[in-house]
């Protein structure tokens, strides 16, 4: 007889749930070698159930990543199915068309196991230092050129070292201590929500999370199909254009149909550009991970995220284009893309949504990864490190400054990058006056520079974009500020790394992000 939960009881369980996913990010961030996850949060952890399905995430991470694992999962256990595994089993791998889109992100799974099955997995993604290969930048031709590729396999088995998985992962990257470090970190998070979530179902008899796992997902999806009802039915269609810092330009077209019958919700990019040659190609989970991030939010966002909310919201995408790579694409830059499509989608739902919406912002954060030797002729690589722009302005609100919308990375700070190399900051600073004019000003970008101290040449990968358009205002908002690349006063426009002379300066200045109305005709006086 199926137990079921009267509304008291399953509030504090759904609290329990999101306690224990939030323990395992904070024992995966607190242990990790790379600073983009320890400082940044560039991370995902998530609850499933024993049928693959995201029951509960943690509150910290990227969309990008989190709901890409949502799809993740579902993928490595396609490959190793659940009553297969034995105790002691942990299953990874950085497969970008199967996971979250890029090399660098390496996916691990944690199985729990209670009465002799398989109850449920903690899974998590995180931005890994180095994989080999080009390392961090758009430059590379072809998938095989940006790093090691790990199939989906068996990096524990049994509880013992799966020792061949190890060695082909440990002899190919650069810094091996770091690659292990970030993977016992990964474990080691999935093993305390294991305990955890061990402890949550003792004090409730509960034999799995099965039965639990139905009610919050049946719930979720309810919510969010009530609210797509809420919405006028019809298409609304968008077009944006992003400009690259080497100068070329792609179109995202997106036709968002919604269906406010069934409350259900279908977002398709037909007619956006083909597949690139360098390394911005976009994986249809990470395509499908922002789009359904960004209709979440105008929605609801109080409705937990897991595989009920998601499930009304459908993505489709031309195979072979900029938004649905196929291999051998490379995909280490996709973020540039991936973090772009808010902006078409937001144009397309202002429609319907007006003042839920808001304008564009800068999107995609820019990285960088520097390279060479220090003053002892020690080799030195620092893990990626980023920058953020403005956010577009709100219907009520102005743009928040610097921040990482739709990403939601924070900065690593400046004495961390400072401490992991050669590298000295000359500026950081809001860039002033930036923001699109308006009703509600866009929020401003910032400057950055750095050079490195080392006595021979060092290699930079940058990727920037909207080095040409600014962030476009909404209903009559002005655009935000262009971004600018320059090494020693000098445009820099390539998608490819650079190699710099000592005493070489970087200057970064992000763009703003566009205004939300008209500007008030006493303010234009």
């Amino acid at each position: 007889m199926s137990r079921t939960f009267d509304a008291i009881e399953l509030e504090v369980l759904w609290g329990s749930l999101v306690a224990t996913v939030n323990e395992q990010a904070k024992a995966l961030q607190r242990s990790a070698f790379s600073p983009i996850v320890r400082e940044a949060g560039d991370l995902a952890n998530a609850l499933f159930d024993r049928r693959g399905r995201m029951v509960a995430q943690a509150v910290t991470g990227t969309p990008g990543h989190i709901n890409s694992l949502a799809i993740a999962c579902r993928n490595i256990l396609d490959r190793h199915p659940v009553d297969s595994l034995t105790p002691g089993d942990v299953l990874i791998t950085n497969d970008p068309y199967q996971t979250a889109g890029q090399l660098l992100d390496v996916t691990v799974l944690v199985p729990v196991w209670r009465g002799g099955r398989v109850i449920g997995f903690f899974g998590s993604t995180i931005h890994h230092t180095d994989v080999g290969g080009y390392g961090i930048g758009a430059g590379a031709r072809d998938v095989f050129e940006e790093g090691l590729w790990i199939p989906i396999s068996k990096l524990m088995t049994a509880g013992v070292r799966n020792e061949p998985v190890w060695d082909f992962i440990l002899a190919n990257v650069r810094q091996p201590q770091h690659m292990a470090g970030d993977l016992h970190a990964q474990m080691a998070s999935g093993e305390v929500g294991a305990v955890r979530l061990q402890a949550l179902l003792d004090s409730y008899d509960l034999p799995d999370v099965e039965e639990l796992a139905d009610e919050v997902i049946r719930r979720s999806e309810d919510a969010t199909r009530r609210a797509i009802r809420e919405l006028p039915g019809g298409v609304y269609r968008a077009s944006s254009v992003l400009d690259l810092a080497d100068g070329s330009e792609i179109t995202i077209e997106v036709a968002v149909t919604v269906d406010a019958d069934k409350g259900e919700i279908l977002v398709d990019y037909a007619g956006s550009s083909g597949a690139s040659p360098f390394g911005i190609n976009v994986v249809k989970n990470y395509t499908h991970a922002y789009t359904t991030f960004t209709l979440r939010s105008l929605l609801n966002p109080e409705i937990p995220n897991n595989a009920g909310s998601l499930a009304p919201i459908s993505v489709e995408a031309p195979e072979g284009s900029i938004v649905n790579a196929r291999p051998p694409s490379p995909c280490t830059a996709r973020h540039v893309v991936g973090m772009f499509l808010p902006m078409p989608l937001l144009q397309a739902m202002s429609q319907a949504l007006p003042d839920a919406v808001m304008a564009e912002g800068s999107a995609a954060v820019w990285t960088m990864q520097v390279s060479g030797h220090d003053a002892e002729g020690k080799p030195f690589i620092t893990a990626m490190f980023t920058y953020a722009g403005g956010v577009g302005a709100r219907a009520t609100k102005p743009g928040l400054s610097t921040t990482s919308y739709p990403t939601g990375v924070s900065a690593v700070p400046l004495e961390v990058v400072e401490a992991s190399a050669p590298i000295r900051f000359l500026r950081k600073e809001l860039r002033r006056g930036s923001g699109g004019k308006g009703a509600q000003v866009g929020g401003m970008g910032q400057t950055i520079e750095f050079t490195v101290d080392s006595p021979s040449p060092w290699v930079l990968n940058a990727v920037t974009s909207r080095l040409a358009r600014g962030p476009l205002g909404v209903f009559g908002g002005g655009a935000g500020a262009t971004g600018r690349f320059l090494v020693n006063g000098e445009p820099v426009r390539t998608q490819a790394r650079i190699t710099l002379q000592p005493g070489d300066v970087v200057r970064l200045e992000l763009p703003g992000g566009g205004g939300y109305g008209p500007v008030p005709a006493t303010a234009a006086v």
